[in-house]
């Protein structure tokens, strides 16, 4: 093979990685994680975002009235309130395979045997990120289904929340 091919074939494909980061994680929200001086974004799923808030369900007067009260909550704190309190300071793989254009390597993370990303979709702290994968949608259905966390109440997709703040 050629040099040229050679440099032509790296330079088309140095955006494809792979690898293995281990170690206690900084959790920065529900889908960002920190190891070491690694940036990892959980792979197909989106969490509120820090600054978001959601409504949940404060009072409901029968199912005939259907009337129903709602109060705010900080969803993108208890996001990562409930990745912290399901890692709770113990070493974590991920594995990635790419980074993203803010320079964070896409990720599955596990702790122990468990799917970290798949955990906040199916507990119903995150959403599976439809745009870049379709993964995580029965996870999803089972939260919504089971009315767990966001779906408690009434939220807004965190894509769209981004876009409009």
């Amino acid at each position: 093979m050629s040099l040229r091919i050679i440099i032509l074939f790296l330079i088309f494909f140095s955006n494809t990685i792979a690898g293995e980061i281990h170690g206690v994680p900084k959790i920065i929200d529900g889908d960002t994680v920190h190891i070491n001086n690694y940036k990892l974004r959980l792979e197909g799923i989106d969490a509120p975002e820090m600054r978001q808030q959601c409504k949940k369900e404060f009072l409901k007067i029968s199912s005939i009235i259907g009337f129903t009260l709602y109060k705010d909550y900080s969803c993108g704190k208890v996001s990562k309130e409930k990745l912290i309190s399901k890692i709770s300071g113990t070493e974590i793989k991920c594995i990635f395979t790419t980074k993203d254009r803010y320079k964070r390597y896409i990720a599955t993370c596990f702790k122990e045997k468990t799917n970290l990303n798949q955990w906040m979709v199916r507990n119903g702290y995150a959403i599976a990120y439809r745009r870049y994968s379709k993964k995580y949608v029965p996870d999803e259905d089972f939260a919504k289904e089971n009315k767990l966390g966001l779906w408690q109440g009434k939220f807004m997709n965190p894509e769209k929340w981004r876009k409009l703040n």
